[in-house]
């Protein structure tokens, strides 16, 4: 193995390491401390909603910027900017805040250039703001950073009751270091250590959903991991939320699955996947914990992170996670059931182009009724509709609006749908055609109708049908042709787009809806036979750091990566990816065949598990079958004659994305 530097990665091969209990030092006391008896279930009135706040690990790791200045920061931050107010409780610190060594009375000792004044000294500083301070441990003899911190395996007790004596509100317990301990153990003993403080401390189970702590561990944890670490790529977000999804049946107030901190605002994503993320994470009933530096964020992060009727989703008191209602071709909605009777609806365009992606009132289980409100989340305004929920969603964009039974629906315009139909994919200098359509999805017309195309600067865009219709009744739309011209030389990439439309509702109130979209201007392949490692791609999202051409997949900046090596043989060219990954090529109807020899990069180690697939314009037409790092390299063979797009997709084979290296050997284009 090359590169073992991932947390995720170093973690799960130090637990897999089953160590007898009796060689570990101390064994005698190595499960616990002090005795416990067995306790009834968690019900001490904690975590109801799932805990919002902070950790500083995805921003900082063990830099030296993690420090008591920054953890202050922080919580003045929450203050002055309004996230206290909108529902963030707790500042925690992760990994690396101890000295390596216990004192010589076996106790915890703070780093004392990181917090000179201690641990108290800073939870009293959170708590005079009226917030709540988080602690992080290992549920083994060392913590999982590799500098070896203490872990708290044979020190529950004692543990436990320094942070309660610290003034401590929340405990994440990891998993490293673990000596083969058993995990219902091992976390049931810290659960009884914190009770026997008599402080209420919030309980992060971190074992990475290894044991399904998901079924079992509701009387433990207030919350659970049910993954490996998130990383701040789409990929990685997108295998987490895949896998986090099918688990709702075991969240619930007090005990919640937890997919992982946000990485909103880290600069890995754009703002529409944060917004995806953020909008996922709230439907999930996952617990919101900023993963950014809130010291350096922007603008826009802000706006993210507080919007407050995102927020309520996430925290209503109903306590249900989100269920899928149908995912078919990467449009998947899921739809969450409120308190109050309503159901939030999230419209998730897992694709790399924009989809229209539809359900109704009956399918996200809302009683019959003559028309509903619609209230969009993200642009706060509400419409009426006659049951259909849709819209044309951007790529990897999700549209979240709440959806009610409410009499005073007629109070608000209908609602339309925007849409679009080819167009996306322009060669400079060549007009392309596109059809937008506007759609009265309301159960009140929609008067006086009017549309409007803008693309950037130089280029051309000109309708060739009417933009403009004096009323549309339910259902009915108001369909307009364009040619949009891109200059000649305008060089490759996707470009900014706009389609907005005016309308009256009944009452004469003037409504607008916009849709904004890419365009992504693009060059016919050459004839003959390519290798996919040189030429440009559409786009290209990865589980960890970039899809790299002709190395392996390095996990952090383009370029880190190695020689493609599958069963000992080298490939000169290729595609080194991580899990899960999607990677799209033009091929403009003018391309037959795609060949590669696949398989796990031999950097990684047993725990490599991949599938490959090669989609042409939305059809699976190649695949093979879950793959490890034991097999050699696989042929693979695709016919995509006549596809206008290819795209070449890994998958995680169904256990997680960790050390899932993939190589696309010697990876070619016939056309």
């Amino acid at each position: 193995m090359r590169h073992l530097h991932t947390r995720t990665t170093r973690r799960r091969t130090v637990a897999a390491l089953t160590v007898l209990l009796l060689a570990v030092p101390g064994a005698a006391h190595a499960v616990a401390d002090e005795p416990s008896a067995d306790p009834p279930g968690l019900a001490d009135g904690l975590a109801l909603t799932p805990p919002m706040g902070f950790n500083n690990w995805n921003s900082t790791h063990c830099r030296a910027e993690f420090d008591e200045s920054m953890v202050k920061g922080i919580a003045d931050i929450f203050v002055d900017k309004g996230l206290k107010d909108a529902g963030y409780q707790y500042v925690n610190l992760d990994d690396c805040w101890a000295l390596p060594e216990r004192d010589a009375d076996g106790k915890l000792v703070p780093d004392p250039a990181r917090f000179p004044n201690g641990i108290k000294a800073v939870a009293d500083y959170v708590h005079a703001k009226g917030l709540k301070l988080g602690i992080y441990t290992s549920a083994g003899t060392k913590t999982c950073n590799s500098a070896g911190f203490p872990g708290a395996l044979g020190h529950e007790y004692s543990d436990a009751r320094q942070f309660a004596d610290w003034g401590v509100d929340y405990l994440k317990y990891d998993n490293c270091n673990n000596q083969g301990v058993d995990a219902r153990l091992r976390y049931t003993t810290m659960r009884d250590a914190l009770r026997a403080t008599g402080r209420p401390i919030v309980y992060s189970i971190c074992e990475w959903g290894e044991n399904k702590p998901w079924e079992w561990a509701s009387d433990v944890g207030h919350l659970w991991r049910t993954t490996g670490d998130i990383s701040d790529t789409w990929g990685s977000m997108l295998s987490i939320l895949k896998q986090n999804l099918p688990l709702a049946p075991h969240a619930g107030p007090g005990h919640w699955n937890d997919p992982d901190m946000l990485e909103v605002g880290n600069g890995g994503m754009t703002d529409t996947e944060y917004r995806s993320h953020f909008s996922m994470w709230s439907v999930m009933a996952a617990p919101l914990l900023i993963g950014t530096d809130l010291r350096s964020a922007s603008a826009e992060t802000f706006e993210i992170l507080s919007n407050k009727e995102v927020i309520a989703v996430d925290q209503d008191p109903l306590g249900k996670q989100g269920a899928v209602v149908s995912s078919g071709g990467g449009r998947w909605v899921v739809a969450k059931e409120m308190k109050d009777g309503s159901r939030t609806v999230a419209l998730f365009n897992e694709s790399g182009s924009p989809q229209r992606i539809a359900t109704t009132a009956a399918a996200v289980g809302l009683p019959g009724a003559d028309a509903y409100t619609l209230r969009d989340l993200w642009r706060h305004r509400t419409h009426n509709t006659a049951g259909t929920i849709s819209a044309t969603v951007p790529a990897h964009g999700t549209v979240l609006v709440r959806v009610s039974v409410d009499r005073r629906w007629q109070q608000y315009p209908p609602a339309v749908e925007l849409g679009l139909d080819g167009g996306t994919l322009v060669q400079a200098g060549r007009p392309a055609a596109l059809t937008t359509t506007v759609t009265d999805l309301g159960r009140t017309p929609a008067g006086q109708v009017s549309v409007r195309l803008t693309g950037p600067a130089g280029w051309t865009v000109r309708a060739t049908s009417p933009t403009s219709a004096t009323i549309l009744p339910t259902g009915r739309s108001l369909r307009t042709s364009w040619s949009v011209t891109a200059p000649l030389g305008t060089p490759t990439g996707s470009y900014d787009l706009t389609l907005r439309a005016s309308y009256r509702s009944p009452t004469g109130a003037r409504s607008d809806s916009v849709l904004p979209f890419g365009a992504t201007v693009v060059v016919a392949p050459p004839s003959g036979t390519s290798g996919l490692g040189d030429l440009p791609w559409l786009s290209a999202a990865n589980g960890y750091g970039p899809a790299e051409r002709n190395t392996s997949n390095g996990e952090s900046a383009a370029g880190d990566g190695h020689p493609i090596t599958i069963g000992g043989v080298v490939y000169a060219k290729g595609l080194g990816v991580h899990a899960e990954s999607s990677v799209e090529y033009y091929t403009g109807a003018a391309c037959e065949t795609v060949t590669a020899q696949v398989g796990v990069d031999d950097e990684k180690g047993a725990n490599g598990t991949v599938a490959f697939e090669v989609w042409a314009d939305g059809t699976k037409v190649a695949s093979t079958g879950v793959l490890t790092n034991a097999m050699p390299a696989q042929p693979l063979t695709a016919d995509v004659t006549g596809a206008q797009v290819v795209r070449l997709v890994v998958t995680d084979g169904g256990d997680g994305i960790d050390s899932d290296h993939a190589d696309w050997g010697d990876a070619q284009l016939s056309c």
